[in-house]
């Protein structure tokens, strides 16, 4: 179930991928962050099982079998993309659906706390060092997200400001279209004697 994975600087966006949302929180599962600090999944799990005391339910959580499911459709819809990474090819072996030898348990999710909490459990020099990048990675993400937000609102300011123009030229129009209409032909004087002058 565990193989052992030589891991050097993570590429680009390669860490992002391997962050999901799953109650409300960016976790990595613990497949990932074992390929990630170089350590087969059941060493991985024996130390945070060993430390669990260490391990708040906002640090980690036993996935659901529901959440499990959840997380295989939308990897088997992002898969028609070949993967860039071997640590994004990891994910996709390892909850694939029908995968021979798979997981007889359900797995654990960290947050980023609960991330670097088992890197300081699995004490290995490899494992310290990709905790910063793993750091790195939800903290590019939580960036990104509030760039987002700004970018949401900057975009519902300018549209609410265009509204309130175009209410206003709209008025300016009303009141400018009379004026823009030719005077009317002033009343011609009869030729001729009139009785009622």
């Amino acid at each position: 179930m565990g193989e052992h994975v030589k891991s050097g600087e993570p590429e680009g966006n390669a860490l992002e991928r391997l962050i999901f949302r799953l109650r409300g929180r960016r976790a990595m599962l613990d497949v990932d962050l074992a390929r990630l600090y170089g350590v087969s999944t059941g060493r991985f799990n024996e130390a945070f099982k060993r430390n669990r005391r260490r391990f708040p339910e906002d640090f980690a959580f036993q996935v659901s079998a529901q959440e499990l499911e959840n997380l295989r459709s939308q990897i088997a819809i992002s898969s028609s993309h070949p993967p860039e990474s071997p640590a994004k090819k990891g994910i996709r072996a390892k909850l694939a659906a029908g995968s021979h030898g798979g997981r007889r348990y359900l797995p654990w999710a960290f947050t980023e706390h609960g991330a670097i909490m088992v890197a300081t459990v699995l004490n290995s020099p490899e494992a310290v060092a990709m905790s910063v990048y793993v750091v790195r990675a939800f903290v590019q993400m939580r960036d990104r997200l509030a760039a987002n937000l700004a970018l949401v609102k900057r975009i519902a300011e300018i549209d609410r400001t265009l509204l309130e123009h175009d209410t206003a030229l709209r008025d300016i129009y009303r009141k400018l279209l009379p004026l823009l209409d030719p005077p009317p032909d002033p009343p011609k004087r009869s030729i001729g004697f009139h009785g009622n002058e």
